[in-house]
């Protein structure tokens, strides 16, 4: 059987507005007078503090080497935080290529194959701009196809080195790369060769902020894509030729 209790006093209103008041100065001393132990458990404030050593406009070298040190902490803090963005901007970027080659081999058709590449690129990887250009002498069934010395005449620069790039493209780069109606609108480009045993096309993505693909930029991911498309178009692609 519950009995009924009393209900217990409510704090007077002198009491709330005193534990309202603002924290004095006199307070806190009062505080770490009866509290002498206090900063040993809270070592991180004691690179907080300020405690000016000057005697009349002179400024110790202590009190200069803690705004140094304070200073540098800042800094690292700022460059770790700088360097775990990164860290975690890499690993999704890992995890969606990771996905994105799973689904590549799991493609049974060319079809297939061109569709979950350009889905995953646009969709997963929230790229505006995709282009897959596949060499072949003869039209294939889906993507789109040129001769390779209609691919040589308008990038041949970009095949050659062997590497993938990063940044701007001459018009008639972005034109061939991209079509009439999209080259306008790429500011950067990152673009690669398919190439295994010879050359089976070339893999382009693109941005409208000109820096978004830097020269400085890694195309390590990208390489990985097309490495793996080298290998898997000969198999759907029967008219498709490598090009020594």
């Amino acid at each position: 059987m519950n009995e009924n209790k009393p209900d217990s006093p409510k704090p007077s209103r002198s009491k709330l507005r005193k534990a309202a008041e603002p924290l004095t100065a006199e307070a806190v001393a009062a505080y770490l007078h009866a509290n002498p132990d206090f900063f040993v458990a809270h070592d991180p404030l004691l690179v907080e503090l300020r405690i000016p050593h000057q005697r009349g406009d002179t400024v110790s070298l202590v009190e200069r080497q803690i705004t140094l040190l304070r200073a540098r902490s800042h800094e690292m803090h700022q460059t770790l935080a700088h360097l775990m963005d990164v860290a975690r901007d890499n690993e999704r970027l890992f995890d969606k290529t990771r996905q994105l080659i799973l689904d590549l081999l799991d493609a049974s058709s060319l079809e297939d194959l061109v569709g979950t590449l350009e889905d995953s690129l646009r969709n997963a990887f929230q790229v505006p701009f995709v282009s897959l250009i596949l060499f072949s002498d003869s039209p294939l069934a889906v993507g789109r196809s040129v001769s390779s010395a209609e691919a040589h005449k308008a990038v041949g620069g970009l095949l050659g080195s062997g590497k993938g790039m990063c940044g701007t493209l001459r018009e008639q780069e972005r034109i061939f790369l991209f079509g009439e109606a999209q080259a306008a609108q790429i500011g950067s480009a990152a673009v690669i060769a398919i190439n295994h045993q010879g050359l089976h096309g070339v893999l382009a993505i693109g941005s409208s902020d000109a820096q978004h693909y830097k020269h400085a930029s890694g195309t390590l991911f990208l390489s990985y894509i097309a490495d793996v498309l080298a290998r898997l178009l000969p198999r759907f692609a029967t008219p498709l030729r490598a090009v020594k």
